[in-house]
């Protein structure tokens, strides 16, 4: 493996996370929301990495395969006012757990800056062996 390319892992896992985080940032904000843009009830979701092969690595980087909604339970909430509520005054509410999202974006954004640490440094190996040159 060459070191060049880890800067193409490096970044493979940057783009990753950052889908992540993005997607984190979706469920907090549609966590106490009744509907979604379809009208069904928000459900959270969650990236699905996959390593990236190569001919001469068995991991070359990381991709997103998918962004899956998860299977867990509505929240039933009775709010007799609302307007989705059913005839006993419950709605159904997104299963987003704000708890375990703040700490699945800590997890993700470390994993971002550590993807970034990588790359400074095969920057500054590569920098250091330019110099043996001179």
């Amino acid at each position: 493996m060459s070191l060049l390319n880890t800067f193409n892992i490096g970044a493979s896992g940057m783009s990753a996370q950052s889908i992540r985080l993005n997607t984190i940032s979706s469920n907090i904000a549609n966590a106490e929301s009744s509907s979604g843009p379809d009208g069904r009830t928000y459900r959270a979701r969650q990236v699905v990495f996959s390593s990236v092969p190569s001919a001469n690595n068995p991991g070359s980087g990381v991709a997103v395969t998918n962004v899956v909604e998860s299977n867990a339970p509505l929240r039933r909430e009775f709010r007799p006012g609302h307007p989705k509520a059913d005839n006993n005054g419950y709605v159904d509410m997104p299963n987003v757990n704000p708890v375990e999202e703040m700490v699945d974006m800590i997890s993700a954004s470390r994993a971002y800056q550590t993807n970034v640490q990588m790359v400074n440094v095969t920057r500054q190996l590569v920098l250091a062996t330019l110099d043996l040159g001179k």
